[in-house]
């Protein structure tokens, strides 16, 4: 890779790092995760960078490569936590607002959806993407977004953290049992 290139590569990570270190959180749910996930895909990225031709279409391209290695991760099935029976101490001083406690209660709920459906939800509702581009990343079909994303709508309704505040507004089910 030539100085021009590898310039412009930086300059690329440096303004959309922090954007897609949000969407490898989302992925994975954990901070130390999120920065694993990304820089694996950046180092793909990087070295996959001269062959890419549509700049506009690198943020894809990297999402993309973030959902693989995830899915990747999942299937060697890693055991990096172990089960004990004293809980760690919660860190003191903890902002205890309203908004902070949605945002766990929030990202609890994404936690207890199948990592599949919740790389969908993310994708379609974190990051924005069309049913269309969802399933592109995915590498499934519209409708399995469709039924996987209602599927996991409905987990997200039920759970008790989001079911009683009236900010966490999730899309209304279709009547076909599908999200628009």
């Amino acid at each position: 890779m030539d100085a021009e290139a590898r310039e412009d590569f930086r300059s690329w990570v440096a303004a959309r790092s922090p954007a897609l270190l949000r969407t490898a959180y989302a992925l994975t749910g954990n901070r130390a995760d999120a920065e694993d996930l990304l820089q694996t895909a950046l180092a793909k990225t990087y070295l996959s960078w001269t062959r890419i031709r549509e700049r506009e279409a690198v943020d894809g391209y990297v999402r993309q490569v973030m959902v693989n290695t995830r899915t990747s991760w999942w299937r060697r099935r890693r055991v990096d936590e172990h089960p004990t029976d004293q809980l760690p101490e919660r860190p003191a001083g903890r902002d205890a607002t309203a908004d902070a406690d949605l945002h766990d209660a929030l990202w609890t709920a994404l936690a207890t959806l199948p990592k599949r459906q919740r790389a969908m939800v993310v994708l379609r509702y974190y990051e924005d993407l069309s049913e269309a581009e969802t399933a592109a990343v995915m590498g499934v079909s519209v409708g399995t977004v469709k039924s996987a994303t209602s599927r996991a709508l409905v987990k997200l309704r039920e759970s008790s953290g989001l079911r009683d505040d009236p900010r966490t507004a999730l899309p209304a089910p279709s009547t076909t049992g599908a999200v628009a």
